[in-house]
């Protein structure tokens, strides 16, 4: 990707909303010839392309709706919901394998494994998430006989 700055003239003061909204930078990338075909045809076609990457960094939490903070009742609730769920079976041998909320406090061993999960990649075990092989294209770790679905879920959008 190649990024080039705009000179731009002093603009009137403007609120803080519309200042944050206000793109500064035109970023510019390669194509083949039917995606730029497809972008074209597209109404907005820079909306679509920032929600296609911004989609690609995580997903709106679907307890505060994005907003970073929830009701105190709600809170309560899914607090010890959520301590009593924080292990899920590892997709090779079944194995319960804790997770955690954040890459905070995790291990530097662990912290690549456990980030595939976090960003939406199979969950392993350590033994097993060194036997999987690592994908071509994106690098998490997937068992040979789940490739194909990988590909169709991951790297066919």
């Amino acid at each position: 990707m190649a990024r080039k700055s705009q000179s731009r003239k002093p603009q009137p003061r403007k609120t803080q909303k519309s200042q944050k909204l206000q793109k500064k930078q035109i970023v510019a990338f390669k194509v083949e010839d039917d995606l730029a075909d497809f972008l074209d045809a597209l109404p907005n076609k820079s909306e679509f392309i920032r929600k296609a990457i911004l989609a690609q960094f995580g997903m709106t939490c679907p307890l505060c709706s994005g907003t970073g903070v929830v009701d105190k009742g709600i809170h309560d609730h899914y607090e010890t919901v959520l301590v009593e769920h924080n292990t899920r079976p590892c997709e090779k041998c079944r194995a319960a394998v804790p997770f955690p909320m954040t890459l905070d406090a995790v291990a530097p061993k662990d912290r690549e494994r456990l980030q595939q999960f976090l960003h939406g990649g199979p969950l392993y075990c350590s033994k097993c998430y060194s036997t999987a092989p690592p994908c071509h294209d994106c690098g998490w770790h997937v068992m040979m006989e789940k490739v194909a679905d990988h590909f169709r879920k991951v790297h066919s959008h």
